[in-house]
């Protein structure tokens, strides 16, 4: 379903006319490092967001929604993996079963921000401060989920195979969320900065 709702953002996406063409994928690469230059992991950014480029050049907003997008599709795979490990556990493990908690808060609050950021200018320039808020707001109390997670699991003392598996895919999760907050403050600082009120 996760993967659907990707695929059916970038295809509209094309279809709305946001895209210009790249020449090459060296040039989409060196596109993309200039885009995710704010982002701490940057390389991440780049490859995440590569396949889209290849051949559309898409804009700053056009960006950050395929990286929420793209974090959203990761959260709820990790979700379903823990859901997974917790049934063969039978939940029994307080530390899954807390993260689970978690993990299900982070996906709920992730699926809000790419919610809300598909509001912004389909209901006047006077809201977009609202939904720039409340984005960054969502994606940052999701970041603040996966962390308790992954410390929850850190520190709980219990290895295995499956705790392994879920801390990387949180820590991926976390990294994407990280660079698409900052890809999203990227495109909205640019936003405000071309759409200065002219009557203040």
């Amino acid at each position: 379903m996760a993967q659907t709702i990707l695929s059916l953002l970038f295809i509209s996406l094309m279809m709305l006319g946001f895209s210009g063409p790249v020449e090459s994928s060296s040039g989409a690469r060196m596109y993309l490092e200039a885009q995710c230059r704010t982002s701490i992991y940057r390389e991440l950014c780049v490859e995440t967001l590569l396949p889209y480029v290849t051949k559309n050049a898409l804009g700053p907003q056009q960006l950050a929604r395929v990286s929420l997008a793209v974090c959203l599709t990761k959260a709820r795979q990790t979700k379903e993996y823990a859901d997974m490990v917790a049934k063969r556990f039978n939940k029994s493990d307080q530390a899954i079963e807390e993260c689970l908690h978690q993990i299900n808060n982070g996906v709920n609050q992730i699926t809000l921000s790419v919610k809300e950021f598909q509001q912004i200018g389909k209901d006047g320039e006077e809201n977009f401060v609202l939904h720039e808020g409340n984005v960054q707001s969502w994606v940052s109390a999701g970041l603040t989920d996966v962390d308790m997670c992954i410390d929850g699991l850190l520190g709980d003392g219990i290895g295995g195979r499956e705790k392994t598996i879920i801390k990387a895919k949180l820590l991926n999760v976390k990294q994407l969320a990280s660079n698409s907050l900052s890809l999203f403050n990227r495109f909205a600082s640019r936003h405000r900065a071309s759409h200065i009120v002219k009557n203040p």
